[in-house]
């Protein structure tokens, strides 16, 4: 497993920078090259409240919690990649953000579910002070969280698969590499960009049980 390397850590969360969370979860250790699951969370993990800041509003979606157990008993990390304007905007903050992520870690165990990384990126046009920032890289659709992802866990960017609610998850997936994408409630069943990115519908439960096929896949590769 790759060097986590430093962290800066402030009120004792661990940030690498003022609006980046990486919080490695667990102690699992994962083979050089071992491809990964990212999972966005609100609206794909969880359901979306709009800016959830109370741990008591965190409900899961059931559909997504066979896909996150596959990725578990197959060795493939499970790895979230998390947009939080809402602390940019100021409508909460790094303490509110690390409680419902407790809750929602906490949720997860319940139900036999293990998340090893946690990268959430607070950075936003209409942030003030050291967060405003138009187009951070950290930011999807940009790549950084994932590759920054990759850079610690040393997964194979190339094998591995995204999951998002919106065309943001699908671009930062494409740029970062990866092989595919599923969109969750979406139509898109497509090939795009340089490297051949799948973008594929996640609706129907049938879309679920391919996806944890997909993904049981990844582990045997």
């Amino acid at each position: 497993m790759a060097d986590l390397g430093p962290v800066v850590r402030s009120d004792h969360y661990p940030l690498e920078a003022p609006g980046l969370w990486v919080e490695r979860i667990g102690s699992s250790v994962f083979a050089a090259g071992t491809p990964a699951l990212f999972l966005d969370r609100d609206g794909t993990i969880n359901v979306d409240s709009g800016y959830p800041s109370d741990p008591a509003d965190i409900v899961l979606r059931p559909q997504m919690l066979p896909v996150i157990r596959t990725a578990n008993i197959v060795g493939v990390p499970a790895i979230v990649v998390s947009n939080q304007s809402g602390i940019a905007r100021g409508y909460f903050g790094w303490p509110e953000f690390a409680a419902v992520n407790a809750r929602l870690l906490t949720l997860l165990k319940a139900q036999n579910c293990r998340i090893d990384l946690v990268l959430a990126c607070a950075y936003h046009s209409s942030g003030t002070g050291e967060l405003a920032a138009g187009d951070h890289p950290m930011r999807k659709p940009n790549p950084g969280m994932l590759l920054r992802a990759c850079d610690l866990l040393g997964v194979d960017i190339s094998r591995s698969i995204i999951v998002g609610d919106k065309a943001d998850d699908m671009e930062a997936g494409r740029r970062a590499g990866l092989c595919e994408g599923w969109l969750v409630n979406g139509r898109s069943n497509r090939t795009s960009g340089e490297g051949m990115f799948r973008t594929r519908s996640l609706t129907t439960d049938n879309d679920h049980s391919k996806l944890c096929e997909a993904i049981a896949g990844l582990g045997r590769d």
